[in-house]
């Protein structure tokens, strides 16, 4: 029988909103997560180097990550997905005008011990 998720667990932060839908804090998911975010024109998080993959499509706006090992910057927009792959130092950011709404998923679940973020 398939098992409805009537609603997401909010964690309101600076300049995000993080619904997870699925994962470690709203179903006891260690597997995956999946989380929808709202993130607003000069949002960016400190740089990671995470222990997942994270798949991301991009409903609208967009989103730009920077590879701080290859030094390139990646802007994923309305309609378009990447994949960003565990071990990868990345930054995100949304520093265009309409911030950005995406969709997120972390394999395996996403964990703060395991983002391995850059301190602030």
């Amino acid at each position: 029988m398939p098992h409805l998720i009537e609603t997401p667990v909010p964690f309101p932060q600076e300049g995000i909103r993080i619904d997870e839908f699925v994962g470690r804090i709203s179903t006891g998911e260690n597997r995956v997560s999946i989380g929808r975010l709202s993130s607003r024109q000069g949002w960016s998080e400190p740089a990671q180097r995470p222990d997942f993959d994270e798949y991301t499509v991009v409903l609208a706006g967009a989103l730009h990550i920077r590879s701080l090992d290859s030094g390139e910057t990646t802007v994923v927009r309305a309609g378009q997905a990447v994949l960003v792959s565990k071990g990868e130092k990345i930054q995100y950011s949304t520093p265009e005008a309409d911030g950005a709404d995406y969709i997120a998923v972390c394999l395996p679940a996403f964990a703060s011990e395991l983002a391995h973020r850059d301190p602030e």
